[in-house]
């Protein structure tokens, strides 16, 4: 609890930059429980430079894009009722998250030689029902960390693949 309570004080004091590193902290997660549990690649096995790489990418990239859209949604659609979470949802579903994996997807791919088309079928049919919770039950300050926390499962998935032999 001590130290939920010194992240809750440090994105009380720095609010941007808390939530860009956990963003690119959750992301590095995401590599690491790719490499230890799912492909079991031990200590001696574990590529510390793609580990940096998915971390990068969410201090570098996913932090301050998607945190910054949700300062943007949260001022276009103030509020949490119900129908502000569904407009919110539906405005992030069909505006936001097209632009974001299209220039999100191509970079991974880069990196990784991820195919485009496997990754945005898998994220069509989970990303729109964790917004819809997102914007309803989470405050602004949290939504970040909380699709960042989903999405770890997600980064170990995207990880995997683009690193199978």
């Amino acid at each position: 609890m001590a130290l939920w309570r010194a992240y809750q004080r440090a994105l009380t004091v720095h609010p941007w930059k808390v939530q860009v590193l956990t963003a690119g902290s959750l992301m590095g997660l995401g590599d690491i429980i790719s490499q230890q549990l799912v492909e079991k690649r031990g200590l001696r096995g574990h590529q510390t430079g793609r580990t940096l790489t998915m971390a990068f990418l969410g201090c570098g990239f996913v932090g301050p894009v998607v945190g910054g859209w949700y300062r943007v949604l949260d001022r276009l659609i103030p509020g949490t009722a119900k129908a502000d979470a569904l407009k919110k949802m539906l405005l992030d579903q069909g505006g936001f998250a097209p632009c974001f994996l299209g220039c999100f997807l191509p970079l991974v791919g880069a990196l990784n030689g991820l195919s485009a088309q496997d990754n945005w079928a898998k994220l069509r049919r989970l990303w729109p029902a964790v917004q819809l919770a997102n914007f309803y039950l989470v405050p602004l300050h949290y939504r970040l960390a909380v699709v960042q926390c989903v999405a770890v499962i997600w980064n170990s998935y995207l990880s995997w693949k683009a690193h199978r032999l």
